[in-house]
């Protein structure tokens, strides 16, 4: 018997609409399961405390910071990264409209604000500005001051609004 026994636990979950059955070490987190073991790199890792928000991922619905939860607990668990947003209509209405009003700077926190903001909006097409705030307190910008986020997401709920309208 070796004195380095290994703790693996299988995991089975689907990332981006992809269904996976893995073994994972009992401390790895899901952030490193999804950059180093699925190549996603489009999760960043900022504070590695739940603090900043860059590692922002939507896990069964609910934006989680994946640096807090380890793979081992993601069983049957759906995943959406950054990458899984590709194709997704809403998520091309957020992009372009970050694109155009600014809140795009140094792009390091961006993936998580993304990820947090089309969490919301998948649940609440139109929320209200402290639905936003709420829904981004977790994300951390050192380059917009905020304001241009805000006016993206709000452009975004306002042509959905107008499209609905016509």
């Amino acid at each position: 018997m070796s004195l380095l026994a290994t703790n693996l636990t299988p995991v089975a979950l689907t990332v981006n609409g992809k269904a996976y059955q893995l073994q994972v070490d009992g401390n790895t987190r899901l952030l490193d399961l999804l950059r180093n073991d699925l190549g996603l790199t489009g999760t960043k890792e900022g504070c590695a405390v739940g603090e900043c928000g860059a590692c922002t991922v939507v896990m069964d619905g609910a934006a989680v910071c994946s640096c807090m939860i380890l793979a081992a607990q993601c069983q049957l668990a759906e995943i959406v990264t950054i990458e899984g947003l590709k194709d997704d209509p809403l998520a091309q209405k957020l992009q372009q409209s970050f694109i155009e009003r600014g809140g795009v700077q140094c792009g390091f926190c961006t993936p998580g604000v993304m990820m947090s903001t089309w969490a919301l909006m998948k649940k609440q097409p139109n929320p209200s500005s402290e639905q936003i705030m709420d829904a981004l307190e977790g994300n951390l910008c050192r380059c917009t001051g905020y304001q241009p986020i805000l006016n993206a997401i709000n452009a975004v709920i306002d042509d959905i609004a107008a499209d609905i309208a016509s």
